[in-house]
């Protein structure tokens, strides 16, 4: 008896240990990506490098939305050049060609992946939600800039060109804005 209870408390134990770390994946890995790079997660920053080289390295930009994503969304401009450490914006048009408002966020990431820890977000569109109105076109601004520290790492030093890519996808529009959307279409019957 005292065996089979030791063997049940074991295994209970192992199986909410088990589910614990399971619960603590999903944080844990985002917050490791976030500081260390991995898998092309960007950086952020309050303010631009205090320091810019003379090198240059070549900006691309791409877009896409999720297959049900109802949105048109693409890079205003397709590539920038600017210095090492050089504060760079870019623009991102959307345009939402439906007869509905509708919310999106926007998912990213930066090719090579190891650059992803040297290139540095100062503001960007995809920190928050955005809600577009029927017929709506919008320009959103990225602020960033590549940490010099990438021109003395080991893997860093080869880069030359970094690709930003953003998808969007839809999410549920707001109480406020749904319950306007409701009412709209109440109106219109």
């Amino acid at each position: 008896m005292k065996a089979t209870y030791k063997t049940l408390t074991l295994t209970l134990s192992l199986v909410f240990f088990m589910a614990g770390l399971a619960w603590a994946s999903v944080p844990f890995y985002d917050w490791f990506c976030r500081v260390t790079g991995f898998g092309g997660i960007t950086s952020t920053a309050e303010a631009g490098s205090n320091i810019i080289l003379e090198e240059t390295i070549k900006i691309r930009f791409d877009a896409s939305v999720e297959s049900n994503m109802k949105w048109n969304f693409i890079p205003v401009a397709r590539t920038m050049e600017l210095k090492i450490g050089e504060t760079g914006l870019a623009f991102y048009e959307a345009y939402n060609p439906t007869d509905r408002p509708i919310a999106g966020s926007a998912s990213y990431n930066v090719t090579p992946y190891q650059a992803g820890g040297f290139f540095t977000k100062i503001d960007c569109f995809c920190f928050e939600e955005q809600i577009l109105m029927p017929g709506e076109r919008v320009q959103m601004p990225v602020s960033f800039y590549v940490d010099p520290e990438i021109v003395d790492d080991s893997e860093g030093k080869y880069i030359h060109t970094i690709t930003l890519s953003y998808t969007f996808y839809e999410i549920d529009l707001p109480e406020k804005q749904a319950a306007l959307q409701v009412a709209t279409t109440i109106n219109r019957n």
